[in-house]
């Protein structure tokens, strides 16, 4: 077992948060985002940065490569990097939708392709996706968010089965609502897209809600996260799927056990608005 980390979306929130316990617990931490300004704390903790558009493949190509002539593999993979494109399915521009599976499926997938073939040789590695419980369960003014989220867990379940044989671990996070910029992005997405249009009072609805769960006093901190995290990383067998917060478990369970349509009147009760 190496003790080399890369984790990506590592400028805030659950990824810096990781980084942070990481380097406590004496990882060899490689910090990876587009803006390596906010990176500027991890490495003075002893972080290498690294500046990487996961969008980008010719970016993503170079990174890696630098970070494996560094180290000489990289043991751990966390795919943190994600953002919420919120807004209805029929205003969400189809380049905005695109974008939105570029950074949330695409870009882990190129990331994940690149770090494989050395954790093939090693026979072990460990793949830490950041999913969310969106990736169970779907809300409105969500579908493209919620879509790239599936997407994900669909891909991880894949990736588990195919690499197990080389002895590499596929490990799912899903957190729920965590106090970062998740929220604020998101929001102001959907009211950029949907705020004025023949979906206004869902989207102002779903703006409530937003605002309501990202805002109480017993929000979940990205804290709380990375030690999930740590927890996967430090198993001898990781499970597959780490829940990781209590609205998650919640959100999952009334999912699996209420029939659709059922499902659909509790969220838009939550919203507060009629059919």
């Amino acid at each position: 077992m190496g003790r080399n980390i890369l984790i990506t979306g590592a400028s805030s929130g659950i990824g810096k948060a990781a980084a942070l316990r990481l380097l406590a617990e004496g990882w060899n931490v490689y910090a990876v985002a587009r803006r390596i300004s906010r990176l500027s704390d991890l490495e003075e903790k002893g972080a290498v940065i690294i500046a990487m558009d996961l969008t980008d493949e010719e970016s993503v190509i170079h990174g890696v490569a630098q970070i494996q002539n560094q180290a000489g593999t990289i043991d751990i993979l966390i795919n943190n990097a994600g953002y919420g494109e919120y807004g209805s399915i029929e205003e969400v521009s189809t380049d905005e939708a695109k974008k939105q599976f570029e950074v949330n499926v695409f870009g882990l997938a190129r990331i994940t392709r690149l770090v494989l073939p050395r954790m093939r040789e090693n026979r072990y590695g460990k793949i830490i996706n950041i999913s969310s419980m969106a990736g169970k369960a779907t809300s409105p003014m969500g579908g493209w968010y919620h879509a790239s989220k599936h997407a994900v867990e669909a891909l991880s379940d894949a990736l588990r089965m195919e690499v197990r044989q080389f002895g590499i671990d596929v490990i799912i996070i899903e957190p729920g609502a965590v106090k970062s910029e998740w929220a604020d992005i998101a929001k102001d997405n959907l009211l950029k897209t949907s705020g004025h249009g023949p979906y206004i009072r869902y989207a102002e609805a779903m703006s409530t809600l937003i605002d309501k769960f990202y805002s109480g006093k017993k929000l979940t901190t990205p804290d709380k996260i990375a030690d999930v995290i740590v927890e996967a990383i430090n198993a001898a067998k990781p499970r597959p799927r780490y829940i990781a917060t209590r609205d998650a478990r919640g959100f999952i369970l009334l999912k699996w056990l209420l029939p659709d349509r059922m499902f659909d009147h509790l969220l838009l009760r939550m919203m507060k608005v009629s059919k």
